[in-house]
This record gives C-alpha cells, structure tokens and sequence, in this order.
C-alpha cells in the first residue's frame, strides 16, 4: 500500500511512474578499490598474468552451482563461468533492498523490499583475455529508416563499466572455448552503481563511503535465467538537511543487507504495446529518432506479461473463444505464509482470471501453493511469488521486473507485510463500523480478516499486471448509489480495485448494506483495462500498426463513463483523489462524517481488551481524526480545481475544465459548516480524558491544513487563470476571500465571544497570507533544489495585501465591543497585520 514518495518518482521513474534508473551516456570511469578493486582498476592496462588451465582455477575444492552461468566458489573467491552464447546477451540487473538499516527512512524509501536500481548490462570479450562489463541504455533508439541509425549509434557508445581477466577458459572436448571463468569477488564486494545503490538513491538515503571491513558477499545462487546475489553493505552516514525527519545518529554506520538479481533478457523481444493516458498502465519509454522526421518523439510503452495463445488455439481464439495461454501467469504463495491466510492470498489472485477472460484467455492467471521441493526456490526468477515478511511494517507492495526494451514483465514478488493487518483492521473499522457490527472489536474474525487480505492481494496482484492506481475511478459513481442496497451490491462502490477507494464509508445504518457493498472488487474498469492491456492482436505486425486501432477501440469504450482512468499523479483534478466516493466531495463528505459520530462515543467500548490500557483507544481516536481531515482534504481539492481529460485529437470535448462555479461555491460552503466551524463533535471529554489527547491542537492541526490548501500560491494562481478565461462563470479568487472571512471572521459582526479554537484558526489565517506577501525562499529535498511558486510574480500578493488592509480595518472597528480574550486576541491581530504590512 505505501507507495514511492513524488521525490524518489522524479528522480527515478519515466514520464509514467516506471522505474527506469537509466544513465544517459554516463561517463565510463574505472573503479578504486573502495567501488571494485582491480575488477575494473584500469581497462587499458596489461593483465597481471595470462589464463591459467581451468582446473587450476577450478580445483577440486570448488564448490559449483549451475544455473545461467556457472558459478563457483573456491575458498572465499567467487568466480563467474560465462558461456560464450551468453556474452553480448541483454542481462537487466535489479537491486533490492532485503532488509533495511536500522533508525533511518528517507520519507517512503529504505524499507525492506524497495527497489534501489536497475541496469541493463553485457558481457563482452575484450582485447588481452579480458571480459568487459558493458552498462546498456535503451534511451535513444533508431532503425534504418531515415538514415539516423549510424548517427544515433555514434553518438551513444555504451560505457565499459568494468574488466575483468580472464583467469581461465573452459573447453569442450576438441578443445576450443566455450566459456570464460572471472573473478567477481572484489567487485561484488565493493560499492558501484551497477548492482547497488542509484547514485541518487546514496543521496536520499545519506549514504556516505563503504566501510569494506564491515561488507561482504552473504550468498550467491545461479538459476537457470537468473542469479542471485545477496551482500551485507556498511556504509557511513552523511549529515543531511532530511536528516532531523529520517532520525536516527547522524555519526553512526548504516547496514543494509542487499540482493542483486540478473534476470537474462528475452532473445526475441516481444512487441511491445504504446502507452496510452487514458488507460492507466505503467511504463518504459525511449527517444525515437525515426517518428518526427523534423525532431524526435518520446515513446513509452506499457510494462505487461507476455500472454499469447498456444499455436493450436490461435484460429479459436479469433473466432473469440476462450483458449488458454502459452505461459499462464502463476503466483506461487511463499512458504513462510501462515496456513490459515493462504486461501485468500490464492483467492486475491484467481479473481482477476474474469478480466483476463475478457482479453479472450481462459486460466491465465494462477495462485498455487510452493511446492515442496528442495530444489524449488522462491529466488528463483522463473517463479513469481507472494511473499510474507514478518515485519511490523505496516504495508503491502507489488513490485515487477520488465524488459526496457519492450515492457515485457518478466517477474514479480509481492510483499505482504505481516502488520498490514493492523492497518486493514483501523481502515475497515473507521470507514464502516456503524455499520458493520463484525468491525466493532479490535481483533476481528479470521474471515472478515481473510477477506480483507484478499482485497489486498488483489489490490497488490494488480500492479504486478502492470495497473497503476486508478485514483479517478470512484468519481465516476453518483453517491446516492452507494447508499442503494441492490445495485451497488451488485456493482462494488467503486468501477476498479485499483482505486484507493478503500471501503464504502458512504452506507448508513438504514441501508443494510452487505459485505458486496462494502468491500472493492475486480470492476468494469479492472476487465477493461486488462482487455487493452493482454487482448493479442495477429493483425497488427508492428507496434505502430497497431496504436492506431487501438485508438478507435478506446474512443469507442470510454463512452462508459465507468471506464474512465484517473491519473494518481494529478495535484490539480478533484475526481482524482485517494481514499475518496462518489461524484460529489461535499455528499459523501457529510455521509463520512454522520458515521464518524456514531463511530468517536463507542471507541472504548470497542476498544477495550483485558489487562491492557487505553493505547487503542488513543489510537482508533487518532484514525477517527485522520479519517476527517481526509474528508476535508477531499473538499477543498474542489477550489480552484481543474478537470484534465485525455483526449487524442479524432475526440471532441475540452481537455483541461474548470471545476464550476456552483462545485467550488458548495465546496466552501461545506468547509465552513463542517470544520471552520468549529467540530465540536470531534471533542470527546471521556475520550480525553482517558486517552491524553489535546483537543486543542487536534482541532487547530485539521484547521490550518485544511485551510493553507486554500490560501495557497497555486490555488489562487488557478482562480485568476480561470477568471482570465471564463469570465463572470468563474469562481474567482474574491469569491473566496468573501466566503473565507465570511466564515472565520463571523465574530466581528455578531460581536460575539471568541473560543481558543476560532482564535487559532484566525491565527493561522493570518500567517497564511503573510506568507503570500514575500517571494519564498529555494527549498532542497532529496539533495534537489527547487523554487516553490512566487505569489510576487503575480496578483496573488496584491490580493492578500488589500485583503490584510481591509480584515485590519474591521477588527479596529470591532475590538471595542469585545473583552477579556476575545479583545487581547483581536489587538494582538491586529499588531501582527501591522507587523506584516510594514515590517521594519
């Protein structure tokens, strides 16, 4: 469920959010002893000393395992036996993270599980009895077409990232080589950006040099198209700025225990299939030199498994029956799972062979049981699996491994962290408990358990197909419909499991709604996306052939509104949202909240277990308040919002909309009836009192971060634009404001008291827009250096300096009729204005 924060997404994912990692014509510098010892010491020298016979180097204590190479260990020396058909083969690289160092997190990144780099390497004879280690970038690519192959070639020598001697050749029984035995030992114990840490990953994460007497090889295991390396690496720390928020000693060594996998690429690539905006898919991408003959064009494409029908089904899978694949998809359930969850991590996979149905496959996607063989390995790249980590991390993640040459997935482990149950049990209890008598306990019954796992492992199997989150796919449901027992039983609350949309938190108690109307399923959204997706195509011969069809097929299908795709990328789009229902914000808003106060006064009751305090209770409180402001976030999404549609150009209708006036002037209206208003339900005394908690900031917390949403640089920057464009139907930046002070500054006209809460809130108020009178300062993350939006540079400074003038005007006026703490509250207002508006 926790996914890669939007920092680690900008620096090393493509356009579409598929980790790529690529160096574009990265300088080919050699190694020092610290990042590869004489692996890579100096390519033009002369080697120390010529091949020795293979069973000098091979002896007889050798211990071998073969798989896609041979490889050997003698003593505590690894070597490499590459056959010659393998050199100058594609092999992808992969490096994980199999258990983190202790204290430290970069925001999202350094946990157990995390990708931390791919490349695409070969291996290639070199002069001398050499083997040269070729890092391989697919960022710039040409055919024969126009005349740009040679240019294009010339212009992207691959770097040679390391040499190695050959220490001996082996031979076939004539005598002539077939292979060429290396020794990787030195630098797999040293530190590169081939098989460990991204050089930008070391920086998110403060990695500073490493420690080699405190890093070694753990294991290395070869299969037959993978090899596995698992190596323990000590690192120092680096004082960063993101220290203070990543905790731990900034002095102190880091350890991480790391595995490497090299995954031999397809010999004959797949076709691959363009990446289209309006179905979401992730992707890989490259420059194309041919597409614009007077330019280039960015080409992705999407990350999907190889699925073809078997040459004998070929002609009925045209006439569209249902034919099993070549190579079904199969997951293989991790040992290590407890028994009793296994069912229902097999079931999480098998409900999605009905929208593999729908792209004409039959059994194309299995959950099975690792069989019970010692020769089987979950490392084993052949083999996907859902594995169970024993691990208080509350999160599950479905990571794959494609071919970026192509998108062809060619492997994936999903994660399944054993404390997501805890995470599933707040989820499913805040969102539907006033309802659902089964969530009213803190630990629940292995079936409802099991069948929140299951929504879980189908959420998680999703995005190893290839799905990204479909944030836009619950918009598209009217919200009374998800208080109609029938169909929205019969439809699911939301059109695709890969929509945060979590559970239906819209039902009230007289609905009588059932578990189908309360848990997401495989939607209409789900089996088309995986139709566009895995649908095999004969007739298209090329990729490009085939972009064109495609396009009319989506145009015509996307007349079900319940297709739409929803980017979870999109700041700007209200439709696009996390963890919320329906087509209107503000309705299924005010449902939550109705729930949330049947929910708050019977937290002990359902809280309480024998001989333990009142840590759940403070910890439900918590959720219960997170679960509000997200309702808040929800709303406020609406001001100044903006539609984006993706369209090509045979589509009519506007891309980019404005949310209406009547949406964002209801969107404020809700805010200020529902929390600047101040919730007073939200403050429960025998809760506090129990519990510790301080209603005062919970309060002020909700407030203010609901409210600096709003008087934000880009928020009003929107309703100036739009007001530009649309005229007197726009929402304009003076219509907030005016309903903003309407709001929280009600007090100056009814000349009524003023608790803690509101002052607070006219507090925060207040420092939000002198925030808006002065350019920002330049803000660094993740060692990046980027300058936030400059409310100087526009009207929004302008804006908030006359508002500032005319807000101080009317408190002046109002002080006198007020005293005691309301007045000190007011003059110490007014004092900060003035400070403000002309700071000495």
């Amino acid at each position: 469920m926790r996914k890669i924060s939007l920092l680690l997404l900008v620096v090393l994912t493509t356009s579409y959010g598929c980790a790529l990692f690529k160096k574009k014509k990265p300088a080919a510098k050699p190694a020092t002893a610290q990042s590869g010892s004489n692996a890579a010491s100096n390519i033009n020298r002369p080697p120390a000393q010529g091949p020795k016979p293979y069973k000098e180097v091979i002896t007889a204590k050798a211990k071998t395992d073969t798989g896609l190479f041979k490889l050997h260990k003698v003593d505590e020396r690894f070597y490499f036996e590459i056959a010659d058909s393998l050199l100058n083969r594609d092999i992808l690289i992969v490096s994980r993270i199999s258990k983190s160092a202790a204290d430290v997190r970069a925001s999202m990144l350094g946990y157990a599980g995390d990708q931390i780099n791919d490349n695409v390497v070969r291996f290639e004879k070199g002069p001398s009895n050499r083997i040269f280690l070729r890092s391989v970038s697919f960022s710039e690519r040409s055919q024969d077409t126009t005349g740009m192959y040679s240019s294009v070639l010339n212009s992207n020598l691959q770097p040679i990232v390391a040499a190695f001697d050959v220490k001996a050749y082996a031979q076939d029984s004539v005598k002539k080589s077939k292979g060429s035995v290396i020794d990787v030992t030195d630098y797999l114990n040293g530190d590169n950006d081939v098989f460990f840490f991204h050089a930008e990953v070391k920086k998110m994460l403060s990695l500073g040099g490493l420690q080699p007497d405190r890093s070694y090889i753990q294991e290395i295991r070869s299969f037959p198209m993978n090899i596995e390396i698992r190596t323990v690496k000590t690192y120092t720390r680096t004082p960063s700025p993101q220290m203070g928020m990543m905790g731990g000693s900034p002095g102190g060594p880091l350890t991480y225990e790391l595995n490497s996998s090299m995954v031999l690429l397809p010999s004959k690539p797949m076709q691959a299939r363009h990446f289209d905006p309006r179905v979401g898919y992730f992707a890989t991408g490259y420059v194309d030199f041919d597409s614009n003959p007077q330019g280039v064009k960015r080409v992705s494409m999407i990350t999907r498994w190889r699925l073809e029908p078997k040459d004998e089904d070929i002609e009925r899978y045209k006439r569209g029956e249902l034919v099993e694949p070549k190579k079904p998809i199969i997951f293989y359930i991790d040992p290590a799972t407890p028994k009793k969850w296994v069912p229902y991590l097999v079931q999480g996979v098998n409900d999605w062979q009905v929208a593999f149905e729908k792209a004409g496959f039959k059994n194309a996607i299995i959950a099975k049981e690792a069989p019970k063989d010692k020769d089987w390995s979950i490392d084993d790249a052949r083999h996907s699996a859902i594995v169970y980590k024993p691990s208080d991390i509350p999160n599950a993640s479905g990571p794959h491994i494609h071919d970026p040459r192509t998108g062809e997935i060619l492997e994936t482990h999903i994660n399944w962290y054993h404390n997501v149950m805890s995470l599933l049990r707040n989820w499913y209890l805040i969102q539907t408990a006033a309802v659902d008598p089964r969530a009213q306990k803190m630990k629940f019954d292995d079936e409802l358990m099991g069948q929140l796992i299951r929504f879980v492992s189908s959420h998680e199997v999703g995005h190893t197909l290839g799905l990204r989150h479909n944030f836009g796919s619950s918009s598209t449901v009217p919200v009374e419909k998800l208080r109609d027992k029938q169909w929205v039983e019969a439809n699911g609350h939301t059109p695709s499991i890969m929509d945060y949309a979590r559970f239906n938190y819209v039902a009230q108690p007289e609905d009588k709604i059932g578990e189908k109307g309360l848990f997401p399923r495989i939607g209409d959204y789900d089996k088309w996306a995986i139709e566009w997706g895995y649908r095999w195509f004969p007739e298209y011969k090329t990729t490009a052939e085939e972009a064109s069809g495609l396009n009319k097929w989506v145009i015509s299908q996307l007349k079900n509104k319940r297709l739409w795709f929803g980017t979870e990328s999109d700041p700007n789009d209200p439709r696009c949202q996390s963890e919320d229902l329906g087509d209107n914000a503000m309705v299924a808003s005010s449902y939550g909240i109705k729930n949330l106060k049947r929910i708050l006064p019977n937290l002990i009751q359902w809280t309480r277990e024998p001989n333990e305090g009142y840590d759940n209770a403070r910890s439900l409180y918590s959720e219960v308040v997170n679960q509000y402001s997200r309702y808040m976030g929800h709303v406020v999404k609406n001001v100044g919002g903006v539609y984006n549609t993706p369209k090509t150009v045979e589509e009519a209708g506007s891309v980019y909309q404005n949310v209406p006036y009547g949406k964002q002037k209801e969107a404020m209206n809700f805010l200020n009836a529902q929390l600047f208003a101040t919730p007073s339900w939200l403050i429960n005394k025998k809760l506090i009192s129990q519990t510790g908690i301080d209603p005062v900031n919970m309060i002020r917390s909700v407030q203010s971060g609901t409210l600096s949403r709003l008087q934000n640089t880009n928020t009003i920057n929107r309703l100036i634009n739009a007001e530009a464009l649309t005229g007197k139907d726009a929402y304009t930046v003076f219509n907030l404001f005016a309903d903003l002070k309407s709001g929280i500054w009600s007090e100056l006209g009814k000349h009524s008291s003023i608790d803690v809460y509101r002052r607070n809130l006219q507090k925060a108020y207040v420092e939000n827009l002198s925030k808006l009178l002065e350019a920002p300062a330049p803000q660094s993350m993740g060692g990046m250096v980027f300058r936030p939006a400059d409310p100087t540079a526009s009207d929004v400074s302008s804006i908030a300096r006359a508002h500032l003038i005319n807000l101080r005007s009317d408190i002046k006026k109002a002080i006198p009729s007020f005293s005691g703490m309301s007045k000190y509250h007011l003059q110490d207002i007014d004092a900060r204005i003035g400070t403000i508006l002309n700071p000495k």
